[in-house]
């Protein structure tokens, strides 16, 4: 019987173990026969003591059969490596033991045999007392590897088990959990170091390939296939890194310069030193460390820091509408598209009923409406005007075209510093051409090494916010070139005829006409320069305190490592060029940023040592793109472009004034077509104009008061906003560093980006102290004045 328990337990069935552990404790087992069944012949306490050993056999059995299926099927090698180390470490251990109890049996070893050769069944169970503990614990790590489970959720949970309690379960985790680290840092080496995704158990791997624009190929993060002692700072520099090494193999085949990067190899050393259970500090240094080597080594080549200085400030000309006459022309070309689509539509409603149906705006004229705006703006420049290169690199890169429906974009982690804001929803897009109209950007490589869809996806928003503001601005001021509305047109007859008895006449009834007409346009022009003076100020508000001061400030902690905010009477400092040598002051703005040394030197003095350039690399493009999106995400929460308690508001005024200048034109034609009418006898019989003009000056009345409320709705919420939580720390700008959080003061100190405390909704609210266009008790007299004699 003996030799039949140590079998079963090396993992053999045995019919006797199983037969005396169904039921130890069956008292009437001992009244049947031994011949049915040689368990029968055993005491309650053998059966007893032969249960736990039978159950040692059974869990050894169950993992031997799970572990070899683990190791042979399972999607994910992490969970293959841990079911592998499972048999050869954990139960190999437990065959040794066995064999080890079988010589000391064999050998009459005093320890185990007894007199007369007699084999105690108590210390056999005594020699494998603790496995039983060990083996359970062993199977529960089998079963969470099972079907769906990912490596991440197994070095999880094995790290978890190192807090148990039982030295043998903590040093058994500690094993596996070395095997799992182990195996998922070959597969971050090979994407790390290489650029490559693990060809074998890619579904289990972090980094996912996503569809890009134009069909490339992408990388994305996917955070649950991450163990929990990766930082999302972490893994955004190995996304970085692996597509970095992606696109430097893709531009390497046709560009000598960028070939021979398998000297990172050489950082294979960092990532082996690792020791297990891998410290999360201890990696986050170790991936820092190759992402620096790396921007030392090869991306100083690929992405220089003019290139990036270059794109941002085509975003801020462009996106952010520094260059006005750009918002200009795109808003004179829109106009000018929609208006003749309304003339065809109205010529082809006299033949076809459906005539009204081409006023739609397809997507090729979107296109062409951008091109004829390039093409006014280099009108603009004259010809013997110099070659503007932001034109033509917009005119590249720049791509207007009507909104589809949301796309996926590519997986990224989360920003270590906080989520970006969420956008509100308001359609501001649909004022261009009353149909879902943005401005994109095709992102060439590596520009997108900094840049990526989401931040395009921001820019896009702000461009639409801003360019629906501009374009109310300058459709309300060209009211004001309608001469006809402001002045007495046409001039009275010219001697002899003017000096008659009818000349005199016409020129009475010219004077009576245009003296009625300033009547019942005076509250209309009294509103639209009020709305002109609102949107002015709300222009420069955001145009000059808040994106201005942003971008400045981006911009200069770009050039010069730091952005310190100094008062007006502080002499600026001046970054060195290539012209002259760089002063002593100059060498340490220098030495503060690498890639503006590399930008005004050929190349990187070659005697400084790694440990300087790690404390000088505070630009690599990873860098660039973490203080880009905070950039963005501040821009965003100054612009109120997160309250929609402002911008639907705004939508709502900006429609109203869209529909005043339409209604404004409309009147226009009616007094053009009545006019010929009177002194020309054109006559249009299918038109009513004097019940037109009626509907049309009713029209333009309940406009009025909608923009009037609209205005005060507005400014009441500026009010609240200023007082509320929601813009704290945003309402002035920051002297220094006083007032300040003690984070940001940590952040300056370390060189890192913190945006400027710009704005200041108090400053815009005195700006729009109304006077008494909206003071109480006033009535309706209170719009009762010319537009020159509107007071804010």
């Amino acid at each position: 019987m003996l030799h039949e328990i140590l079998l079963s337990l090396s993992g053999h069935p045995s019919p006797l173990l199983r037969s005396a552990s169904s039921n130890p404790h069956d008292d009437n087992a001992d009244n049947n026969t031994s011949e049915t069944n040689p368990a029968n012949a055993l005491t309650p306490p053998e059966r007893a003591l032969l249960a736990s050993l039978a159950h040692l056999s059974d869990l050894h059995i169950q993992l031997l059969t799970s572990t070899a299926h683990i190791a042979a099927a399972h999607p994910s090698v992490i969970c293959r490596a841990v079911a592998s180390a499972t048999d050869a470490l954990h139960l190999a251990a437990f065959r040794r033991k066995v064999l080890a109890v079988e010589q000391t049996v064999l050998r009459g070893d005093a320890a185990l045999v007894g007199a007369y050769n007699v084999v105690p069944l108590t210390a056999v169970v005594a020699e494998f007392a603790g496995w039983a503990r060990r083996l359970e614990w062993l199977a529960r790590v089998v079963e969470v590897m099972g079907e769906g489970c990912t490596g991440a959720r197994v070095m999880d949970f094995l790290r978890g088990e190192l807090q148990t309690g039982y030295r043998d379960v903590e040093e058994a985790a500690r094993s596996l959990v070395g095997v799992a680290e182990a195996a998922w840092v070959k597969q971050v080496s090979a994407w790390v170091l290489y650029g490559r995704v693990p060809g074998f158990g890619e579904g289990d791997f972090f980094v996912r390939r996503v569809e890009g624009q134009e069909g490339r190929e992408e990388f994305g993060c996917e955070m649950a296939l991450l163990p929990r002692f990766v930082t999302a700072a972490t893994a955004a520099s190995m996304v970085f890194i692996g597509r970095s090494l992606n696109q430097i193999r893709a531009k390497s085949v046709g560009d000598y310069s960028l070939r021979g990067n398998d000297h990172l190899s050489t950082q294979l050393t960092r990532l082996a030193a690792l020791r297990h259970p891998i410290d999360s500090a201890t990696f986050a240094r170790t991936i820092a460390d190759i992402r620096n080597y790396l921007s030392r080594t090869i991306l100083q080549r690929l992405l220089p820091l003019s290139r990036v200085l270059e794109t941002l400030q085509l975003l801020r000309d462009f996106f952010l509408l520094r260059r006005g006459e750009f918002a200009m022309a795109l808003t004179q070309q829109a106009d000018e598209k929609i208006r003749s689509r309304w003339k065809r539509a109205e010529n082809l409603a006299y033949q076809k009923r459906d005539g009204l149906g081409n006023v739609t705006v397809k997507e090729g004229e979107v296109a062409a409406v951008l091109a004829r705006t390039w093409a006014a703006m280099g009108s603009m420049q004259g010809d013997h005007a110099e070659e503007d290169e932001g034109l033509e690199l917009a005119r590249d890169l720049l791509r207007l075209s009507m909104a589809k429906s949301r796309t996926a974009t590519p997986m990224t982690p989360v920003l270590p510093e906080g989520e970006m804001p969420v956008i509100a929803p308001t359609p501001f897009r649909n004022l261009l051409f009353s149909v879902p109209v943005v401005l994109t950007l095709q992102i060439p490589s590596p520009l997108d090494l900094f840049l990526s869809q989401s931040d395009l996806q921001t820019y896009t928003a702000i461009n639409s916010y801003l360019l629906s503001l501009r374009r109310a601005h300058i459709r309300l001021t060209d009211l004001w070139k309608i001469t006809s509305l402001r002045r007495h047109h046409p001039a009275p007859p010219a001697p002899p005829y003017g000096s008659t008895r009818g000349g005199r006449e016409r020129v009475l009834l010219f004077r009576q006409r245009h003296a009625a007409r300033s009547g019942i346009l005076r509250n209309a022009w009294a509103t639209a320069s009020a709305a002109i003076f609102f949107l002015g100020e709300i222009e420069g508000y955001l145009q000059m305190e808040v994106v201005a001061g942003l971008s400045d400030g981006f911009h200069r902690w770009l050039t010069t490592g730091k952005d310190e905010q100094r008062h007006d009477d502080d002499a600026p400092k001046q970054a060195p060029t290539a012209a002259g040598p760089p002063q002593d002051e100059d060498v340490n703005m220098l030495d503060d940023d690498l890639w503006l040394a590399e930008s005004t030197t050929s190349s990187p003095p070659p005697s400084a040592s790694p440990t300087d350039h790690q404390t000088r690399s505070l630009h690599d493009p990873q860098t660039l793109a973490t203080a880009h999106r905070l950039y963005l995400r501040a821009l965003i929460h100054r612009l109120l472009l997160t309250q929609q308690s402002f911008t639907d508001p705004l939508y709502e005024l900006l429609v109203q004034i869209d529909h005043l200048v339409a209604l404004v034109h409309r009147l226009h034609s009616v007094w053009a077509a009545a006019d010929l009418e009177a002194d020309a006898g054109v006559v249009d019989a299918f038109v009513d104009l004097e019940r037109e003009e009626r509907d049309v000056q009713g029209e333009i009345r309940g406009v009025e008061d909608r923009v009037k409320r609209g205005v005060e709705g507005l400014i009441g919420e500026l009010r609240r906003l200023e007082g509320s939580a929601v813009l704290q720390g945003a309402g002035e700008l920051g002297e220094g560093v006083e007032g300040e959080e003690e984070g940001e003061v940590l952040m300056r100190e370390r060189g890192e980006y913190v945006p400027r405390r710009v704005g200041g909704i108090d400053r815009l609210l005195m700006k729009l102290d109304f006077g008494s266009w909206f003071g109480s008790g006033e009535g309706e007299g209170a719009a009762d004045v010319t537009g020159e004699d509107v007071r804010f």
